[in-house]
């Protein structure tokens, strides 16, 4: 079976809401086997919503819609389907009794134009609303089945819960297995090298499926498995992770939902050891990312957030003379803060990022983008060099994602714990 979302409201295109409904639907209808291989959005006028939902069902089983059922002028979603299907409304008085009792658990009196909802497709299913006004709606046509749910997250959520799901299995339009994900993830290689490198395997892959998504200086690799059954699923999705594994090694940091900060963090609780951080050009932002961590307490001490040269020179006790001889942004500026945090609050790790985000202050020998990261742990002294591309925040967050890596590589070869 195909599926396909179409979510229904101009403040969805506008950007002030954002869509989550399609996102859990989407889950729930892979839990059953179901192939989602379109979703549309679409705003509140009524022949592009006809013509989207025409499109949908021309090239899929079950089309869910979602938003446009409320009580205004511009809720055109049961209207517009009607006229799709080419099928009457009409008035339900059990949906009307629905909406008069929802409101007159808070005394109040339906508003007329609530009436409006009490209108229905000919013929359908009506999903009655327990926790709002707005009845759900499913419709057979053709082979076909169309389904209406609530844009309130809320209420979609319980009718997807309460009738969808339970309709399409007793219907039998679920799949004959289930479609299941794990993720990957990665730092500290490009994309682009990041797929050359796995060609031969992705290339070769129709099930499971491998997706590479980036985002500033990390990678997900998504691994999708369509098998009859949950526990085939898994050994499918292992058998691709160990793959992934032998050939990217230490590039990968975690799975699913780890974080980058939370691996970080728990390498330093398991060797009990404590850091502090020292920051230029993050301005406080990879203390931020190490402080998002519940528990940090237990490893982070401190850091300094050190822009001008003074400061640096006062806070960390970097000496003049490198200062002068180096510049601000070098290796040995790096090391230099490094040291002096480790020392001013006696970390036994300590991490400094000095470099140029720009937009301005670069040089040709200095451009914009060049950052030093340096990582003091214990007897291990690691500095790493990067020019990043991007905006100012761009360089910024790349600049914490690589400092949070050279961390990791640092702790992994280190294995060294505090007594």
């Amino acid at each position: 079976m195909i599926a396909e979302i179409v979510s229904v409201g101009t403040e969805l295109l506008l950007g002030q809401i954002v869509n989550t409904n399609s996102t859990y639907i989407s889950q729930r209808l892979a839990e059953l086997g179901i192939d989602v291989y379109f979703q549309s959005c679409v705003g509140d006028n009524l022949l592009r919503l006809q013509s989207v939902v025409l499109q949908a069902l021309s090239r899929s089983d079950i089309v869910i819609v979602t938003g446009g059922l409320g009580p205004t002028d511009d809720d055109l979603t049961v209207s517009a389907v009607a006229g799709v299907l080419n099928r009457e409304l009409v008035f339900s008085q059990e949906v009307l009794a629905d909406i008069e009792r929802y409101f007159s658990k808070t005394g109040r009196q339906a508003p007329e134009t609530n009436v409006k909802q009490a209108y229905v497709i000919e013929d359908c299913n009506i999903i009655r609303n327990k926790i709002g006004t707005a009845p759900g709606q499913i419709v057979e046509d053709s082979g076909k089945v169309i389904v209406l749910l609530p844009g309130v997250p809320r209420e979609m959520t319980w009718m997807m819960e309460t009738s969808v799901i339970p309709y399409l299995k007793e219907k039998r339009l679920a799949g004959s297995g289930v479609i299941s994900s794990r993720v990957v993830r990665v730092v500290g290689i490009g994309e682009s090298a990041l797929v050359e490198e796995l060609d031969d395997i992705m290339s070769t892959q129709t099930n499971p499926t491998i997706a590479p998504i980036a985002h500033d200086g990390l990678i997900d690799l998504r691994i999708t498995a369509k098998a009859p059954d949950q526990v085939s699923a898994d050994r499918m999705l292992s058998d691709v992770a160990r793959k992934l594994e032998g050939r990217l090694g230490e590039l990968i940091y975690g799975y699913d939902n780890d974080r980058l900060a939370e691996v970080v963090g728990h390498l330093l609780a398991e060797r009990r050891l404590s850091l502090a951080l020292a920051e230029s050009c993050t301005g406080g932002l990879l203390g931020q990312l190490i402080t998002s961590i519940p528990g940090s307490s237990e490893y982070f001490l401190g850091g300094v957030v050190a822009y001008s040269n003074e400061s640096k020179m006062k806070l960390l006790g970097v000496r003049d003379q490198v200062l002068a001889s180096y510049g601000a942004v070098s290796r040995q500026t790096a090391i230099a803060m490094a040291s002096g945090v480790r020392n001013l609050f006696d970390a036994s790790v300590a991490v400094s990022v000095t470099g140029l985000a720009g937009p301005g202050g670069g040089t040709a020998t200095k451009p914009v983008g060049l950052v030093f990261i340096a990582v003091i742990c214990n007897s291990l002294v690691a500095v790493g060099k990067f020019l990043f591309n991007g905006d100012r925040d761009q360089v910024r967050h790349r600049t914490a994602v690589a400092a949070l890596n050279l961390l990791r590589k640092s702790l992994l070869a280190s294995g060294t714990a505090k007594g």
